[in-house]
């Protein structure tokens, strides 16, 4: 029998990616999955795709029920992990893809989120120096947000070896529409969406405090798209050129011996389709021949490596299994 896990918020589409990726896992045995609408169903009636997990039953969110549980994935939205998490036990291992535990700064969670700071752990991108020795180490872990993913992980070195300017960094990104969750909602009707393009939480996304944590970045302007697309994430970083060292030198240096994060050949650009499915990160530098800034281009599943992905590889590090168990680098085509 192996590691007994529960999923918080299975209902959700990075919940269900989650499963998706469980199912799958040699190590991992799935005890638990709650939802809160769903409650009383079979996991199948939700997630049709899950055919191995159909007959699953859909409990309702009892911290009592997820207590029982080695290690609990916390799958809700933002603003409602945080009353769950301080009922289980401490022998209980917890990694929450939501936000409630992301920031170090209780001024910025409440400029961002509202509400009140439940406190920091131990954050789960295990690409970050000296990062994946704390995954290991912890017991409660927070999962990155998608689009701090892709942009940190575009970004952190090159400000970190001195070669991109901290204080002027200017992120263009476009998301999927499942980043913005499976509740229904007018603007993400099919008929909105198709054929069109558009920008949301212009100049106040959530995810501008987490990267500047997580990056060094003093000034960080973004402006998040939303794109006609299921799910992908792909971010344009640019940022002012300190130095001649070259940015395409130190993303090789920093990522050369990680199995989810690609710097591709010269001439090839990332795209979302080719990490569709996977828990990869693809990286391309250029510098723009006008203003001579650093152009980083990053694509990533935003439920993969900008969710379930990378909190099932933060649940193996915490477990003490391969980092890899139950994740592919290789994405879905066509």
């Amino acid at each position: 029998m192996g590691v007994r896990v529960a999923v918080a918020g299975a209902t959700g589409y990075a919940g269900g990616e989650l499963l998706r990726l469980l199912a799958g896992h040699p190590d991992l045995d799935i005890a638990l999955v709650s939802g809160h609408s769903s409650a009383g169903a079979l996991l199948g009636s939700v997630h049709p795709h899950l055919r191995s997990l159909a007959h699953l039953p859909v409990s309702s969110t009892d911290p009592a029920a997820l207590a029982g549980a080695d290690l609990v994935f916390l799958a809700l939205p933002h603003g409602q992990s945080a009353a769950i998490a301080a009922q289980l036990p401490a022998g209980v291992k917890v990694v929450d893809l939501g936000a409630d535990h992301r920031l170090r700064d209780a001024d910025a969670w409440t400029c961002y989120y509202g509400g009140e700071h439940a406190g920091a752990w131990t954050y789960g991108m295990p690409e970050l120096p000296h990062a994946r020795e704390a995954i290991k180490n912890a017991s409660r872990v927070a999962a990155p947000g998608c689009y701090a993913t892709a942009i940190t992980l575009a970004l952190a070195p090159l400000i970190a070896a001195g070669i991109a300017e901290a204080d002027d960094v200017v992120v263009v990104a476009a998301s999927g529409t499942s980043g913005a969750g499976k509740s229904a909602k007018a603007h993400l009707l099919g008929s909105e969406v198709m054929g069109d393009m558009s920008t949301y939480k212009t100049g106040a996304h959530q995810h501008v405090p987490e990267i500047k944590q997580a990056t060094g970045a003093a000034t960080l302007s973004m402006t998040p798209l939303l794109a006609p697309m299921p799910r992908g994430i792909l971010a344009t970083v640019t940022a002012k050129t300190l130095n001649a060292l070259s940015p395409l030198h130190a993303l090789l240096k920093a990522y050369s011996d990680e199995p989810f994060v690609s710097v591709l050949s010269d001439g090839e650009w990332p795209r979302t389709s080719s990490t569709l499915g996977s828990n990869s990160c693809h990286l391309q530098v250029g510098f723009d021949i006008d203003s001579g800034r650093i152009i980083v281009v990053s694509a990533i599943d935003n439920l993969g490596k900008g969710a379930a992905g990378q909190a099932l590889q933060c649940a193996n590090l915490m477990l003490g299994l391969p980092e890899t168990a139950g994740l592919s680098a290789d994405g879905v085509a066509p």
